[in-house]
């Protein structure tokens, strides 16, 4: 005749309170380990404290800025920054680079984009771009404040980049930070201009992460 084990409820108990407390621990070891990684991070970031990038402005050149229509405007205008990485240790991946150029406050081109790519340690990379803009709208005064320039004999023209960054320490990368650049142009501008407004005199810019 077989026996028949029957077990207590104190037993059941005991066992439930093993098995919560396996779990317990578990959690406790993955949030020790968790934290331990993240004040690492934290720490190597502290440390290093990466530097945002620099940008410069080379030199710029206006080819086309006519008003096709009452308030339409057709523009091409050419450019060449000078991108810098101040940082010994830290290298930057840009994942996303658009270009554009405005006239006081207004947009004379369509945002142009340029190729993703990474910056080691210390180091100067060159950034050509081609803007254009096709029957873009610009505001009634646009006319008037071009001709004053004319007569004053410059032509201030304002070069902006957005986008995305990554950081890398090591085998470490960090999440995407978004970007501005700000860069100012000033060009002669002569009362009959012949040819592209043109300006070689490098500009530093504002960067903003």
């Amino acid at each position: 005749m077989s026996q028949v084990h029957e077990k207590s409820p104190k037993h059941c108990a005991k066992k439930r309170f093993n098995f919560n407390k396996f779990h317990k621990k578990l959690l406790f070891t993955f949030s020790t380990f968790l934290l331990t990684m993240l004040s690492l991070v934290l720490l190597v970031w502290l440390i290093l404290h990466p530097t945002k990038p620099q940008f410069s402005l080379k030199d710029t050149d206006i080819y086309q800025l006519n008003l096709s229509g009452p308030n339409l405007i057709n523009s091409t205008v050419r450019l060449t920054l000078l991108s810098n990485n101040p940082n010994k240790k830290v290298g930057i991946y840009y994942d996303v680079l658009q270009v554009y150029a405005s006239y006081k406050g207004q947009i004379i081109t369509r945002e142009t984009s340029l190729p993703p790519f990474y910056q080691g340690n210390e180091e100067t990379n060159l950034l050509s771009a081609s803007l254009v803009g096709n029957q873009l709208p610009v505001a009634p005064s646009f006319g008037y404040e071009v001709g004053r320039d004319q007569k004053i004999g410059k032509f201030v023209l304002t070069l902006k980049v957005i986008g995305r960054l990554r950081w890398k320490v090591g085998t470490w990368v960090s999440g995407r930070y978004r970007f501005n650049v700000n860069c100012v142009a000033i060009l002669p501008f002569n009362a009959i201009p012949s040819g592209p407004l043109s300006s070689k005199q490098g500009a530093l810019c504002s960067t903003i992460v």
